[in-house]
């Protein structure tokens, strides 16, 4: 008798995951030109403590150089590289106080502000790794020099490899100015097309999250860009004022689209092919030529088609609109007084602007630091601080110098919002014994002074490929860290004669160490108390079905020909929230230890939440072609459900006084796709129902 086969469990199949990605030949070549050129400058002037902290500060840049246009890069990697540099700057001075065990709590401080950072974003994310590995660097390395001057060379390697960025780009596409802009915009519609295309099939509803992180990219280039012309006190020009347009004639476009793929009917290919056309003319600057023939033969297509023309119309254009550009950043309470006499109208005063823009940061970082202290951010710290602590002290016991490689290591797998525990400890082990090999083995075909750096070198252009594994990461980045130890142990300088030690850490240690540290951070990790899904995923489910219940009831309480500039910011808002909720808890459905038997099933509740929002933009849009509009008791009745469940999910003791059992979640008449919410809800309900 044949049985069928089991399946594997997701965290034991997690490590084996690959990601396929195209190779950035770009980045690849500006890796080449960071740690292995600033460490043969440190070997070729006779000062190899400058070229070792520079080149640690490459390599820490290089981790953060990922696609995107150059405004992108410099957020991404330019708030990074500030933060490593105050890391060192913190270690380096615990250092020079000779701070013995005061290391320890001070270490669990900066893991808790580190950890407690992991909910802002994946920027701010990193920010905080950084912070807190060149802090237990500059605490450990018994490098010569002043700990400002540390920083500074810290924050000299991480800029040059900015620099870099700047300069070694990828091939830009024609269309003049704005490429790397033009470029995301125009990776929208090529999203847009190929979920047009897989439109009736399994991978609709990939290609739909798919469209939406193109739509999250674009949309950060761009209000990058606005940001830049307010810093910058110039008006924006003309061609910035035709891409802004002509996103948001894609961000129509996909609305429609949306509720093209909820019928979940596959499309002629005319129809598929008709966004690439934009994408092609985009990328080229000319014309996108013939589109598909309209057709109202649904409601659905009927919008698309309405849409495809709009967004013709604005593509014929070769200058913007009159009509202002919009401002959706602006605030009501801070914008500027009118004009004294004299003062050309339009025109704000220095100093009102200085304001405005401090209030808006202000007002930005107050939230921030709001999530930082919720319970999320405070699980968050709580896991990183007692790892970090817990593996100091033991490295300490075990050896009084080269005691930072144990807490390092542990600093690169605890965060909980990269990835699951064991995948990443398994990886982490699995790359530092090849890369302890490879190096060996360097170590015994090449000669000379100078093989680390090419060993660096070598390293630094393999990073960036890298990312689609994080053991293959973990090789290089052990390849590039053991270039830095030789070469600060075996330079024919002073520096070699009075720190012999910092290279008298054996490689084979260095694999012990390892191990120690995810032994560490095993255990630690899961302890019941820090391992819980609840408080890491729970409070991303939660703010996405809030979101999504804002975008429901707004959709169904909105008056017919509304603005729907409204509308579309929600919606975004709603699939950015549910994006990350999804990121959260295929990552808790990962974990060794997922206690699933007390948790709802946060994927398919998640995946519920994408289907209501996708329910309701196709509402939205058969709304606006004058569908029947839902009794008001009916809209209150669903939005109220889901409300509820976001409560109950919120807080578990709340369950029993909400009305999330309540059974009255009936089909809406003359609506099907508030019958579709209510179905959905349904589902999402017997879901979240355990805990």
């Amino acid at each position: 008798m044949l049985r069928a086969p089991r399946a594997v469990p997701a965290w034991l199949a997690h490590p084996f995951r690959w990601q396929r990605l195209p190779v950035p030949w770009a980045a690849v070549a500006r890796g080449a030109l960071c740690a292995g050129p600033l460490l043969g400058a440190g070997i070729a002037t006779g000062h190899p403590a400058p070229g070792v902290l520079a080149g640690l500060g490459s390599m820490l840049a290089g981790v953060n150089d990922r696609p995107g246009t150059r405004r992108t890069g410099i957020v991404h990697i330019g708030l990074p590289a500030l933060a490593s540099a105050l890391g060192m700057l913190i270690g380096a001075s615990l250092q020079a106080a000779g701070a013995g065990w005061w290391i320890v709590p001070a270490l669990f401080a900066v893991g808790f502000v580190s950890g407690a950072g992991s909910v802002a974003g994946p920027v701010r994310s990193n920010a905080g790794m950084q912070m807190l590995a060149t802090t237990i660097l500059g605490a450990g390395m018994p490098l010569p020099g002043a700990p400002w001057t540390k920083a500074l060379y810290v924050l000299a390697g991480c800029l040059w490899l900015l620099v870099l960025r700047l300069v070694l780009r990828s091939p830009r596409p024609a269309g003049g100015a704005l490429s790397g802009e033009r470029a995301a915009v125009a990776t929208v519609f090529d999203a847009l097309a190929d979920a047009l295309g897989a439109a009736g099939g399994s991978g609709a509803e990939p290609a739909r999250r798919r469209l939406t992180a193109a739509l999250d990219r674009a949309d950060e280039a761009l209000r990058l860009r606005r940001l830049t012309s307010r810093l910058l006190r110039r008006p924006a020009r003309a061609e910035e004022l035709l891409l802004t347009e002509r996103f948001a004639a894609a961000t129509a476009l996909c609305e429609a689209s949306v509720a093209l793929l909820w019928e979940a009917r596959p499309l002629p290919s005319r129809v598929a092919e008709s966004p690439r056309r934009f994408a092609e003319a985009l990328r080229t600057g000319r014309p996108p030529g013939r589109l598909s023939a309209p057709e109202t033969s649904t409601a659905a297509r009927g919008a698309f088609d309405q849409a495809l023309l709009d967004a013709a119309v604005v593509f014929a254009r070769r200058e913007p609109s009159p009509r202002p550009e919009p401002e959706p950043e602006a605030d009501a309470a801070t914008e500027p007084a009118p004009p004294p006499p004299g003062r050309p109208t339009g025109a704000v005063p220095p100093g009102a602007a200085v304001r405005r823009m401090l209030g808006a940061f202000a007002e930005r970082w107050t939230r921030r630091g709001r999530s930082l202290l919720g319970p999320a951010g405070r699980h968050y710290g709580l896991r990183v601080a007692v790892c970090i602590a817990a593996s100091a002290a033991v490295a300490l016991l075990l050896r009084a110098d080269h005691w930072y490689w144990l807490p390092v290591t542990a600093t690169f797998l605890v965060k909980p919002d990269l990835g699951p525990l064991f995948s990443r400890t398994v990886n982490r082990f699995a790359g530092t014994v090849a890369g302890v090999l490879v190096f060996a083995g360097a170590g015994l075909l090449l000669t000379g002074a100078w093989w680390p750096a090419l060993v660096a070198g070598a390293g630094g252009a393999l990073l960036p490929f890298a990312t689609r594994h994080f053991a293959l990461q973990t090789v290089a980045i052990t390849l590039m860290v053991l270039s830095f130890v030789d070469v600060g142990g075996a330079a024919p300088t002073a520096f070699g004669r009075a720190y012999p030690h910092l290279t008298a850490l054996p490689a084979a240690e260095r694999i012990v160490d390892t191990s120690i540290a995810c032994a560490i951070v095993l255990i630690v990790g899961h302890l019941p108390q820090l391992a819980d899904p609840r408080r890491r995923v729970g409070q991303r489910v939660t703010s996405a079905l809030r979101a999504t219940e804002r975008f429901l009831r707004h959709v169904l309480e909105s008056e017919p020909g509304a603005d729907p500039t409204r509308r579309l910011a929600l919606r975004r808002a709603a699939y950015r929230a549910l994006a990350e909720a999804r990121a959260a808890a295929e990552t808790a459905a990962a974990e060794l230890l997922a206690a699933r038997d007390r948790n709802p099933d946060w994927l398919t509740v998640v995946t519920a939440a994408e289907r209501v929002v996708d329910a309701a933009t196709a509402c939205a849009v058969r709304l606006d072609h004058g569908a029947h509009r839902p009794d008001r008791q009916e809209s209150e009745r669903l939005c109220r459900a889901l409300s509820a469940m976001a409560d109950a999910l919120e807080d578990p003791r709340r369950r029993r006084d909400t009305d999330v059992a309540d059974p009255d979640l009936r089909p809406v008449p003359d609506c099907a796709t508030l019958t579709d919410v209510a179905a959905e809800l349904e589902r999402m309900r017997g879901y979240a129902g355990a805990g």
